[in-house]
């Protein structure tokens, strides 16, 4: 049908190739739309003869090769290639398409292209209004051409290995409103330029490294209905002027960064915001009472920050929120009686608090599986409920109030008169002990201490088969406290070997002073006596069900009869865990805090695998100006470490720093890739695992690589070249001999993040 036009037979189930010769037997076809069937092979040559081609949809079917050169279609104006199996070839066709100067639609998405993004697309027509690179394998940095876009309004570039930093050219896109960088390995300050941006309506760059403040300049995007910066290393406090785009009705998300300061009154501003997460910051303070002015907000998220008081009496306005995270920060008081009232409400978390009395009754708190309320330990209930405990009746009677009033004057002032006199006495009696060490302080101010006796209760009485663990310093026992539902890691020390107090006193102020989500947490401490009258301390954390990396690596068993066997994804999750947990304590702690003994039975894993860095006991701030803690920190002495994972110039009386931690953390990634540890059998003649695996990329990586975790892989070789051989070079160049030829904690984490990425497009 020479003279067809117009052709849509989208959205069906056809299958085959296109006709090789539909060029030139549709020669005045300008609209073709081929969307969504399972057509296959290559886009034919001839259909790029039909020059008055305008309309082209080729959208989700399983087209193959490179893309061709679209030169020959100077009238052009759509054309939809996306989720297809695609490849870029040299990327000429970008260049070919300058031809095109009435496109107004390009959508490369959901392909699989590769390599660098070409300056050429600087050359596209200035009509060009949407531009679609999503969920492909592009790397490399963003050219700066892409400023001389002028018509771009759509800009998704999201879900794939971009790298470097955003062009300040960004800001020329005048006509911008919706902009995706998100889910790539972006780095460096967000640009200024991006407030020249004045008519967007979305920016995502969520899920990358951005560092630095967020720019002032972004108050300028007075038409903002969605911004969303979670995942990032920003810091600083949250501008105030972003609260004051009155626009944002859909998400603010300013989760997983490092923003501190209070969180702004101007919060208020927002009355039509749908979602606030402002989650894993270290924000502190109150919570605004303004916020309950956010009368359309349905989800909010405030867990893992540093707030205080109370909830605000004026989140009863909040008629419309879904669901409410503000666990894991130290807020107390009653928890309020209104909540039962906000009809709206599915989920309510505010566990891990300091929160008391009785929790109430009716709405929500009907529902047992909607609210979560553990980590509050002097909470009660009038209703039996699980891990909570019976409220004390109460006594109405007022004759009995008086009577007990009475009561308690008599028999207990006396009582109180001698326990602040002994208390007197056992003050001097302490202070004199402590002497000299004026440098332990409590882990927590409100975390509740534990005697001798609530530690033998725990773990009946030190049973060996509780026993989990042991250390240089002590040995770990799990165990149940009675005011804690859930089962325990308690590390006893043991005070008669050289050292232990040292360690008890540098963990305990290592792990006051940092807190990250892939830190372990400290759940209480004990500094008592105990049946003989002698010192005793212990830490308590959270118990880890699925142990230590070291027994994974082993493949020993966690009692359930299997050998464990990590998959190669999980110890790509693991190894950046760990590098997110270096970089913050090197990068984003004040003063830095170097580990100093990290090696695999100091990382810890959850239910969900997920990996927790432990045991602070040699921990070190470094201290760059005098001060008191200046000669424990930098000295070496009583510095032991693990045989393996200390590095090299540790031995030659250097002082310490975080590329010795660096160190430690590649031979760590190296042990878990090939199933190798340091002091291996299979290293002869004194050879170090750096320089057995340095020797393997000479010769055949298959002979060192761990078999176990590729061995289901249909596509071992190319997990091998993208995934596997990347992550090896990591771990060599982090274990250099030299401490300056190191790599930085961040440059590594942003590595393997990039690996990580290439992992999942792979189904690895």
């Amino acid at each position: 049908m020479s003279s067809l036009i117009f052709l849509a037979i989208a959205n069906n189930s056809l299958v085959g190739q296109l006709p090789f010769n539909i060029g030139y037997t549709l020669p005045n076809i300008q609209g073709l739309i081929l969307s969504t069937n399972n057509f296959s092979g290559s886009i034919p040559a001839s259909l790029l003869k039909a020059y008055h081609l305008r309309k082209l949809y080729l959208y989700n079917n399983s087209f193959t090769g490179f893309i061709p050169s679209f030169s020959s279609l100077p009238n052009l104006k759509e054309l939809d290639l996306s989720y297809n199996k695609l490849k870029a070839g040299d990327w000429g066709f970008i260049s070919s398409l300058s031809n095109c100067s009435r496109l107004t639609m390009l959508m490369l998405d959901g392909n699989n292209l590769q390599g660098n993004l070409p300056s050429s697309i600087g050359n596209l027509s200035n009509s060009l209004q949407q531009f679609f690179l999503r969920n492909n394998k592009i790397s490399g940095p963003i050219p700066p051409e892409i400023g001389n876009l002028e018509g771009l309004s759509w800009l998704y570039m999201d879900y794939n290995l971009f790298t470097g930093k955003i062009p300040p050219t960004i800001g020329n896109l005048y006509s911008m409103v919706y902009l995706s960088f998100a889910q790539n390995l972006l780095s460096g300050e967000i640009p200024d330029t991006i407030g020249n941006l004045v008519q967007l309506s979305s920016l995502k760059l969520d899920w990358n490294n951005f560092t630095g403040k967020i720019p002032g300049s972004i108050g300028r995007c007075t038409q903002l209905q969605n911004l969303n910066l979670a995942h990032n290393s920003l810091d600083g406090s949250i501008p105030r002027n972003i609260f004051k785009i009155y626009s944002l009705t859909g998400e603010l998300d300013l989760s997983h960064n490092y923003f501190s300061g209070g969180m702004p009154e101007e919060v208020g501003n927002l009355i039509n915001l749908n979602k606030l997460s402002i989650s894993n910051n270290r924000l502190s303070g109150n919570i605004p009472s303004t916020l309950g002015q956010c009368v359309v907000l349905e989800n909010l998220e405030m867990q893992s920050n540093f707030f205080v008081g109370s909830i605000p009496q004026s989140f009863v306005k909040l008629v419309s929120i879904k669901s409410m995270d503000i666990s894991r920060n130290s807020l107390h008081g009653k928890i309020s009686e209104f909540l039962a009232t906000l009809s709206s409400l599915e989920k309510l978390n505010i566990s891990f608090n300091n929160f008391y009395g009785e929790v109430p009754r009716g709405g929500i708190f009907d529902n047992a599986d909607a609210v979560s309320i553990q980590g509050n330990d002097h909470l009660c209930t009038s209703v039996p409920t699980g891990g909570v405990s019976l409220c004390s009746p109460q006594v109405d009677d007022k004759k009995q109030k008086h009577n007990s009033l009475v009561l308690v004057l008599k028999i207990v002032m006396p009582i109180v008169v001698t326990i602040i006199i002994l208390s007197c006495i056992a003050k001097i009696y302490w202070r004199k002990r402590v002497q000299g060490n004026t440098h332990l302080q409590i882990v927590n101010e409100h975390i509740k201490n534990i005697s001798y006796e609530d530690i033998v209760r725990a773990t009946n009485k030190f049973s060996s088969a509780n026993l989990i663990g042991s250390g240089s310093f002590g040995t770990v026992y799990k165990g149940t406290l009675q005011f804690k539902k859930d089962q325990v890691a308690i590390k006893v020390f043991n005070l008669d070997i050289y050292g232990a107090q040292r360690s008890f006193i540098a963990e305990c102020e290592a792990l006051r002073n940092v807190r990250h989500r892939n830190l372990v947490k400290i759940i209480t401490s004990c500094s008592s006596v105990d049946s003989t009258g002698g010192d005793f301390k212990a830490l308590v954390f959270q118990y880890m069900p699925n142990g230590d990396l070291e027994m994974w690596l082993k493949n020993k068993t966690l009692g359930h009869g299997e050998r464990n066997i990590l998959t190669l994804s999980q110890r790509i999750n693991i190894s950046l865990d760990v590098a997110f947990a270096l970089d913050y304590l090197h990068n984003h702690c004040a003063p830095p805090l170097i580990h100093c003994d990290l090696k695999p039975s100091n990382i810890l894993l959850d239910n969900d695998m997920v990996a927790y860095v432990t045991d602070f006991g040699l921990a070190r701030f470094l201290f760059t100006t005098s001060n008191e803690y200046q000669d424990s920190s930098a000295s070496l002495a009583c510095l032991k470490g693990s045989i393996g994972y200390i590095p090299p110039e540790y031995g030659m009386s250097e002082e310490i720093s975080t590329k010795g931690d660096v160190y430690s953390f590649g031979v760590l990634l190296l042990q878990m890739i090939t199933g190798c540890g340091p002091i291996d059998e299979k290293l002869n003649d004194g050879i170090s695992l750096h320089e057995f695996v340095d020797e393997a990329f000479k010769k055949n990586m298959h002979e060192v690589v761990d078999p176990t975790m590729l061995q289901d892989d249909s596509n071992a070789a190319d997990i091998m070249k993208n995934c596997v051989i990347p992550l090896l070079r990591i771990g060599l160049s982090c274990s250099m001999t030299s401490p300056k030829e190191r790599p930085d904690m961040g440059q590594v984490s942003t590595e393997i993040l990039r690996i990580k990425h290439m992992a999942l497009q792979m189904g690895v």
